[in-house]
C-alpha cells in the first residue's frame, strides 16, 4: 500500500456488519467510506479515488451485482460479501465482473488477504 490512504467502498445493509468493517479497513489503514444501500452511494458522489468496493450481494433495492455494472468503466476491483451461498449468487457476481465472494460470516483477515491481492493498482 503506498503512503496515501487508499479508499474502500462498503456497501452493506447491515448496520453492525457495515460499522465492524469500516472499523476493521481503517484498523489496516485504509480510508473506508460506507453506504447502507447502492443508492446511498450513488447519491454520495463519490470524488475519491476508489481503490477496492466491497459489496453485499443482497442489498434493499439495487444488488450488489447490478450496482457494480453500473459503476462506469474502468471499474475498481469489487469483493462481494454474501450470507446466501448458493449457485445464482455465484452467477450473479461473475456476470457483473466480481473478483471475489466472501461467505458470511467470514475473518477479518480473509477479507483484508483478498483485499489486498485486488487492491494492487
Amino acid at each position: 500500500m503506498s503512503d496515501t490512504k487508499q479508499t474502500i467502498v462498503i456497501v452493506e445493509d447491515d448496520d453492525g456488519m457495515r460499522r465492524a468493517l469500516q472499523r476493521l479497513l481503517r484498523l489496516a489503514g485504509y480510508e473506508a467510506l460506507s453506504f447502507d444501500s447502492a443508492e446511498a452511494y450513488r447519491a454520495a458522489n463519490v470524488v475519491a479515488t476508489v481503490r477496492c468496493f466491497v459489496l453485499d450481494v443482497q442489498l434493499p433495492g439495487v444488488s450488489g451485482p447490478t450496482l457494480y455494472t453500473l459503476i462506469g468503466e474502468p471499474r475498481p476491483p469489487a469483493v462481494f460479501i454474501t450470507s446466501h451461498d448458493n449457485q445464482s449468487t455465484r452467477l450473479a457476481v461473475a456476470n457483473a465482473g466480481g473478483v471475489q465472494l466472501l461467505v458470511k460470516p467470514f475473518a477479518g483477515t480473509d477479507l483484508l488477504e483478498l483485499i489486498s491481492k485486488v487492491d494492487a493498482p
